[in-house]
């Protein structure tokens, strides 16, 4: 998962360094830590990702943008813009990686509850490509008890992604092998948080398996003390931000810290915060 730390100074130029310390002046960010703000040609932005052997981080657009892989510095800025030539942007939500450096792309949103066929891409190692590549496929239907439920966030353990499903009450945890080929998702569990609005938008684990993260647009969950993939069965505490936003990326730093991204929303969001998970 994720390697990157951030340290010291980030590097700015001045005309950059003066917009973010306006921003930081004009708007409250509550526990947020605001790190950049993302190029103005992404305005969907729905996931956020590091891997090894890279400093970018690399996101995905929403349903009906590009099928496209940007990697940005901290800055916000699109160092590698890669086009992933087999495949379809239908509704892409969320990134997860794994320890060798590659990336997978989760094409699972179901908003309308009509899709039979799920897609994750695995784009091998992204830091090493150019302009173009294309990705292996892993394809996977849902349970009938899953059929009309809608998916933002996944991550990668032990060999099976996690998907867990978007909506205010009795989510779905499903399970699906990261092997190419067409499978069944198969159920671990459901549950229920605490609160109103808990749409879960995207989701982590860290490097050593002991902590997850689900974000929601002004909080996130944290989960520990867990066995095995039973996430639900440690202790569970809710982290509020203090700041409100569309917030649909976020991804481990180290085992302390968080990466966060937001949607733009007219002159506000499409930003990258830090968090410190303690």
């Amino acid at each position: 998962m994720m390697t990157l730390k951030i340290k010291g100074t980030l590097k700015l130029n001045k005309p950059r360094l003066l917009a973010i310390s306006f921003l930081f002046l004009s708007c409250n960010t509550g526990n947020l830590t605001m790190i950049g703000d993302m190029a103005n040609s992404l305005k969907e932005v729905s996931a956020a990702e590091t891997i090894p052997n890279s400093n970018l981080i690399w996101v995905i657009e929403d349903a009906g943008n590009q099928n496209n892989l940007y990697g940005l510095n901290h800055n916000g800025d699109i160092i590698k813009d890669i086009d992933i030539s087999n495949a379809k942007n239908e509704d892409w939500e969320d990134l997860t990686s794994d320890s060798e450096g590659n990336i997978y792309i989760g094409d699972f949103g179901n908003n309308n509850g009509k899709r039979d066929t799920f897609i994750i891409y695995k784009i091998s190692n992204p830091a090493s490509k150019t302009n173009s590549t294309t990705a292996e496929i892993i394809a996977f239907t849902l349970p009938k008890k899953a059929a009309k439920k809608d998916f933002e966030s996944f991550f990668l353990f032990n060999n099976h992604f996690y998907l867990f499903s978007k909506e205010s009450k009795k989510f779905l945890v499903l399970k699906v092998p990261n092997q190419t080929g067409i499978h069944s998702a198969e159920i671990v569990t459901d549950f229920n948080l605490s609160g109103k609005d808990n749409k879960i938008t995207s989701a982590d684990i860290s490097n050593d398996g002991k902590t997850v993260i689900l974000l929601n647009h002004d909080k996130l969950w944290k989960l520990t003390d867990f066995e095995s993939d039973q996430f639900f069965e440690g202790t569970i505490e809710a982290l509020p931000f203090g700041h409100n936003s569309q917030k649909e990326g976020i991804c481990f730093v180290n085992n302390n810290s968080a990466l966060i991204t937001d949607e733009k929303n007219g002159t506000e969001g499409n930003n990258i915060y830090s968090f410190d998970l303690n």
